[in-house]
């Protein structure tokens, strides 16, 4: 008796050759997109910050009645809207930078597409993440980087619970980008020379500022001024901190005689901090909300992406297990230290967890 896998299907390359590969590999495979947005109230462009648009539903759709699988779309708009949306504008508002797409995969594509999996009564859920799956030198399940070092998609993984990885395939964990394109062609899918979503997915291409200003009330957008650091100097006023991150430098709207970033946001005093380059490397980090996939060792050394287009960068874990608190020192200083994203450690390959930045 075939198996049965639930394929989340986002209407992208990556997810549909997923679900073509389970197909060929004699899968019984159900597809499933999750509509997450309101699409009509954006502009957006083929590429440029969508998932699960109305477009990409259509496209879901086709590819599923190509390769002959029964296709479902659920409402997700709610939950998404508690769990990604919010969250994300609350943490611009509280100076920090969010990383939406941890809270995606934590409480929809590895929460609710489980129990949905469950209901279908799959034995899998299969998504189109460039990552790998299988079990570490303690014969424990583990998540490994996959073999695309560009696109690895591991970094947002890290809350991944571990009771689950048995229920999750990652079809395209050995495969490069341009493999899966030469795939997707072999097969004759609609969508094989579909363009990349980059971006936030419900943001479109107004940008995150402008987002965020649409959606909440203007007395929670209150301006502020911008300081030199370390004299404190005032050089300039803003219209809210939710238009800076660190590590910014263009459209500061400052005169200065050398380049200008920012180094810190205070949403008390709504006083934004800029400085030369310099100031923005450290060399130590706190987490809070740790999630471990597997146990850590304290003081163990360990690779830390503090973003996802960071490579990683030697360092040691100090974890104290009943406070819970983390610290991770870099051998060497690091730039733009972000609070609100999230530092995820890895033991050579294998993904060992992370959490958010403070």
């Amino acid at each position: 008796m075939k198996k049965r896998v639930l394929v989340a299907m986002s209407g992208g390359v990556d997810s549909s050759v997923a679900a073509g590969l389970l197909v060929e590999q004699g899968y019984d495979v159900v597809g499933v997109t999750m509509q997450v947005w309101d699409y009509s109230v954006c502009n957006t462009n083929e590429g440029v910050g969508t998932c699960c648009s109305t477009t990409d539903v259509d496209d879901a759709r086709q590819v599923a009645n190509h390769l002959g699988i029964p296709f479902y779309v659920i409402n997700c708009e709610e939950p998404f809207r508690t769990f990604v949306v919010d969250p994300f504008i609350k943490s611009y508002l509280q100076g920090q930078t969010p990383s939406p797409c941890v809270n995606c995969n934590t409480f929809l594509k590895f929460n609710l597409l489980i129990r949905k999996m469950e209901e279908l009564d799959c034995s899998y859920l299969a998504t189109g993440h460039y990552a790998k799956i299988s079990l570490n030198e303690r014969n424990e399940y583990a998540i490994y980087r996959s073999g695309d070092d560009e696109k690895d998609q591991t970094y947002f993984l890290f809350t991944t619970e571990r009771a689950i990885l048995p229920k999750i395939l990652f079809p395209l964990g050995d495969l490069k980008k341009e493999e899966v394109r030469k795939i997707a062609e072999r097969m004759g899918l609609v969508n094989s020379k579909k363009k990349d979503s980059v971006g936030i997915c419900f943001v479109g291409d107004k940008g995150y500022a402008r987002f965020i200003e649409d959606e909440v009330s203007r007395n929670l957008l209150e301006p502020g001024v911008v300081r030199l650091y370390p004299s404190g100097r005032v050089l300039g006023e803003h219209s809210g901190v939710h238009n800076f991150t660190y590590g910014q430098r263009k459209g500061l709207g400052l005169s200065h005689s050398e380049p200008l970033y920012v180094l810190k946001i205070d949403p008390q005093t709504r006083n934004v901090w800029v400085g030369p380059e310099g100031y923005l490397y450290k060399q130590e980090l706190e987490l809070q909300n740790p999630k471990w996939i597997n146990p850590v060792t304290p003081g163990e050394t360990v690779t830390t992406k503090i973003r996802f287009h960071h490579k990683g960068a030697p360092s040691r874990l100090f974890y104290d297990r009943e406070t819970e608190r983390v610290r991770i020192c870099f051998d060497e200083p690091q730039r733009a230290i972000t609070p609100g994203q999230v530092a995820v450690c890895y033991r050579g390959e294998e993904l060992l967890g992370g959490g958010w930045i403070t």
